[in-house]
């Protein structure tokens, strides 16, 4: 038996049916909620950009008002310590010759004019030979013209035999006083000198020093090895130390800010939480058209001696006066993949809006908000990223 229903007993029968189906999704929904709360997570909302909290979880933030801060105007950049080259030298002896003894290692500090080596020197040796050849015969001369002054007073010899013995003598005293300096330019004393004329006694030995006060960054020298001017390598490489340099790479963009004389303050790894002052001394006149970055030294004052060549530095250079704007702290700031940057705007203690903002500069662990939040706004200052998972995870 067939069973025909009205059109409108039809239309009460679909109405019962949706009525039931919409009172299911609200008790799951519902009962969705339920246990959220009880795990912890925040209830589903219909704005993916806001998230709500409950009062375990809000012991994971911390939130607090935009303030305005000062915000310097600087150029940051990064490179290496190195010696200064100005107060560097290659110390080579002034003649070849065969080293006898070496006096300093590398990390010795030396005065101006310590002895850093010695040498056996046949150009030494040759000048010496001279210097005594030249003595020799001075007093060869000077006989002889006492003894043409005597046979002169008593007629003996004619006045051109005179004349010529004192042209002998004198030949010999300027002959005398060439060679005692070019034993000086060996670097020995008149009083070494006088020593060699009087008792005959060469000295092949040539005492090396160094042209400045330092440390020495280098010894390529050994006992026994022969050395030449100028043959490299050097077998002493001293460097003053009490002024070093960095040496930076600085963008292209920042290039016009900076100018010689300018104040920079320097960290290195090895001495975290300290700046070292120092100052621009060399810009670059030209761009690595590659890598679109410029050479800038800065001279860095080390009284103790505490940097070594090598190190990796940073360095800050105030390019102009601070400016005041709205900063937020780092922690509250959240870097999306897409590169945009986004806070967490407190409605009240447990709703949180997100909020795109552009960022500036950055100081002191805050970073000048341009757009977005003014002042005043109360934002999540730390644990931002916590929040941004939440609202993730509700997309």
């Amino acid at each position: 038996m067939r069973i025909r229903l009205s059109s409108r007993a039809l239309a009460a029968c679909t109405a019962m049916v949706l009525v039931a189906v919409l009172g299911f999704m609200h008790f799951g929904a519902q009962a969705d909620d339920n246990a959220k709360a009880k795990t912890g997570a925040p209830p589903r909302g219909p704005d993916a950009g806001v998230v709500e909290l409950t009062d375990a979880q809000l012991g994971m933030i911390s939130i607090g008002a935009a303030s305005e801060r000062p915000f310097p105007v600087q150029t940051e950049a990064v490179g290496n310590i190195d010696f200064n080259e100005d107060m560097a030298a290659q110390v080579f002896p002034p003649y070849q010759g065969r080293i006898v003894m070496l006096y300093a290692k590398i990390g010795d500090n030396v005065a101006r004019g310590q002895p850093l080596l010695t040498i056996e020197s046949p150009d030494l040796i040759q000048a010496e030979s001279g210097l005594i050849a030249a003595a020799g015969v001075l007093d060869l001369t000077s006989r002889a013209l006492d003894r043409a002054k005597q046979l002169y007073e008593v007629q003996g010899i004619a006045e051109k035999d005179l004349q010529q013995a004192v042209s002998d003598q004198q030949s010999a005293e300027g002959a005398l006083k060439a060679a005692r300096d070019a034993v000086a330019v060996f670097g020995k004393s008149q009083a070494q000198v006088d020593a060699m004329v009087k008792k005959r006694n060469i000295d092949p030995y040539l005492v090396v020093p160094s042209p400045i006060a330092g440390r020495v960054t280098a010894r390529s020298a050994a006992p026994g090895d022969f050395v030449q001017p100028g043959n490299a390598p050097a077998p002493y490489s001293v460097a003053d130390i009490s002024r070093i340099w960095m040496n930076a790479s600085v963008s292209e963009s920042d290039m016009p800010g900076v100018r010689k004389g300018q104040r920079v303050q320097v960290a290195v790894m090895a001495f975290p939480g300290r700046a070292f002052d120092g100052e621009i001394s060399t810009v670059g006149a030209t761009v690595d058209p590659q890598l679109h970055r410029g050479l800038v030294r800065a001279e860095i004052e080390d009284p103790k001696h505490e940097l070594l060549p090598g190190m990796f530095a940073s360095f800050v250079i105030l390019t102009g006066a601070p400016i005041s704007a709205v900063a937020v702290p780092a922690e509250g700031i959240v870097r999306g993949g897409d590169g945009t940057m986004t806070v967490w705007l407190a409605t009240d203690r447990h709703h949180f809006t997100k909020r795109t903002v552009k960022v500036g500069l950055q100081n002191a662990g805050y970073d000048q908000i341009l757009e977005g939040v003014t002042a005043g706004a109360q934002i999540v200052t730390k644990g931002a990223i916590f929040l941004d998972v939440l609202a993730g995870g509700e997309s």
